[in-house]
Order: structure tokens, then C-alpha cells, then sequence
């Protein structure tokens, strides 16, 4: 057991080792994606909304909702075009949810080419968060 541990730090301290800090004001290309990608979630949000998709059963509650979840995703898009380490976790947490949803939605989808595209957004949205992996152990590296 112990030499499988230090095969593992060893793996850590190599990988640690390979990463080059960043240069001041140098953002991660997958930080700069998923700032993108949250803000035109958030731009989607809005536009769900006024066309009247809404999941709640009240207006108040779904104007809270659209509010809440437009609020978070403009913060965090703009937390990681200014490449903070808070906004990138955070994202991933928003990430994290919107990949369990879909692949609970995937279970009552209709039409194969729903599932088709239910699928592809999962895979994206999972290689999106993968990418911000790397990309934040970046961003919390101090400078050599």
C-alpha cells in the first residue's frame, strides 16, 4: 500500500511540475470558453424567459428563479473573464447540476433526435469540465 502511495505523489509532484504558472493578465483558453459559455447561458436564461418558458407555477416564482440563475451565471462569467479561481469552482458547481439534469431529462426525452442533442450537450458541457480542471490548478499556482 505504501509504495502505491508514493507512486502516486510522485505522479502528483510530476504533474505539479509540468504546469507553468501564468503570465499577469494571461488567462486559460477554457476559461475564456466557459466565461463565454456562461454568459450566453445566462443571455438564454433571459430569453427562456421572455418567451414564456417557465418551469414554475407562479409568475413570482419563476421570475425569482430566472433572476437567481441569470444573476449566478453573469457573476461567474464575469468572475472568469477577470480568470478567479472562486468564479471557475462555481462554475463548475452550475456545470455539475446542468449535466445531472440532463442526463435526468435524457430518461424522459420523446424523440431520437432530442436524445441525440441531449447527449451532445452532455458531452460538451462534461468536456468543458474537464478542461477547467487543468485550468484551475493554473490559477491558484503561485508565482516560481
Amino acid at each position: 500500500m505504501t509504495d502505491r502511495y508514493a507512486r502516486g505523489r510522485l505522479k502528483d509532484e510530476e504533474a505539479r511540475a509540468k504546469l507553468v504558472p501564468l503570465a499577469p493578465g494571461e488567462r486559460p483558453r477554457a476559461v475564456t470558453v466557459a466565461a463565454i459559455v456562461a454568459l450566453a447561458m445566462a443571455v438564454a436564461n433571459v430569453a427562456a424567459a421572455l418567451a414564456g418558458a417557465d418551469l414554475a407555477e407562479d409568475d413570482q416564482s419563476a421570475l425569482t428563479g430566472t433572476v437567481l440563475t441569470t444573476g449566478i451565471l453573469v457573476l461567474a462569467g464575469a468572475g472568469m473573464w477577470r480568470a478567479k479561481y472562486w468564479a471557475v469552482l462555481g462554475f463548475q458547481i452550475v456545470l455539475a447540476f446542468q449535466i445531472l439534469l440532463l442526463s435526468i431529462a435524457l430518461l424522459r426525452v420523446e424523440r431520437w433526435w432530442m436524445a441525440v442533442g441531449v447527449v451532445v450537450a452532455i458531452g460538451l458541457l462534461g468536456w468543458l469540465f474537464w478542461k477547467l480542471i487543468r485550468a484551475m490548478a493554473r490559477l491558484q499556482m503561485p508565482a516560481r
